[in-house]
């Protein structure tokens, strides 16, 4: 029987030899997931044989990676902003960045008492989540075209405890009322970007991914109706695409709109608030 660092080592060739962009980061998550580790027996029991069973069930983890299935859609959960999340095919899957998005709409949200927030196209609930959680006396609300996507969002609302107002629409159908926060990591890519996407990309819902041209028709929609549910202090918070944020930005009349970059330097976030009267 093979070793725990051996396996280890087959893990990291096998993947590497399928273009897997990060073999090591990915071929330690998915040992430590077939064989019930934690991280300290790939130090303390490296030398130890691993059971038949367990070698079975990490092959055809590694089969399902190495055909580009997403490591986060095998795990079946990921930490982020502080939350767990189930994560599947019914969703785009969480990217780190975007806990930038969180962190902004945290920072915005320090300056509000009892804040009504919503955040749309919720996905897998992330955001709706990540507030919450940090801000519990916050009213989230939360909704998402996709009737599959909402349903992992309340299944993901269940594995955290945590009570948030999920509405079955497109962008603000069946809400009501103002929100001191309205918050988005909608589709922005260009539709061009089918042809040159990763094979993993492939595992998320393309409702979620792409949106025209330029990838703005949604956004664009969004910020024209976002105008009728923002309070007058309010703050709209967007991620977009590098390539197209600033483009938006320059399109936003009757807004105070500020881009913010990414914990990599690139310009992804964009901060409005409605213009107030001279």
């Amino acid at each position: 029987m093979a070793t725990l660092r051996d396996t280890l080592n087959w893990t990291v060739n096998t993947l590497k030899d399928a273009g897997i962009p990060s073999p090591e980061v990915d071929a330690r998550e998915l040992v430590l997931f077939a064989l019930g580790l934690n991280r300290t027996a790939l130090l303390t029991r490296a030398h130890e044989e691993i059971s038949a069973s367990g070698a079975t069930r990490l092959r055809e983890l590694v089969e399902r990676r190495a055909a580009r299935v997403p490591l986060q859609h095998l795990l079946g959960e990921v930490e982020w902003g502080g939350v767990r999340l189930r994560t599947d095919a019914r969703a785009l899957v969480p990217r780190p960045e975007t806990e930038g998005l969180l962190e902004l709409s945290l920072r915005a949200l320090q300056e509000m008492t009892l804040p009504r927030v919503v955040d749309i196209g919720t996905g897998t609930g992330a955001i709706a989540l990540g507030i919450q959680q940090a801000t519990s006396e916050a009213e989230v609300w939360a909704t998402d075209i996709s009737a599959d996507a909402l349903a992992l969002a309340r299944e993901n609302a269940e594995l955290n405890d945590l009570c948030v107002n999920f509405v079955h629409g497109n962008l603000f159908a069946g809400l009501s009322g103002r929100f001191d926060l309205i918050v988005s990591n909608p589709p922005y890519l260009p539709e061009s970007d089918r042809f040159s996407a990763q094979p993993e990309v492939q595992h998320d819902p393309t409702l979620a991914l792409y949106s025209g041209p330029d990838g703005l028709d949604l956004p664009r929609e969004l910020v024209r109706a976002a105008s009728q549910f923002l309070s007058p202090a309010g703050v709209l918070l967007l991620e977009l695409d590098p390539r197209n944020v600033d483009l938006l930005a320059r399109e936003m009349q009757g807004w105070q709109v500020e881009v913010r970059p990414d914990l990599t330097g690139r310009r992804r976030f964009l901060r409005a608030t409605p213009d107030r009267p001279a």
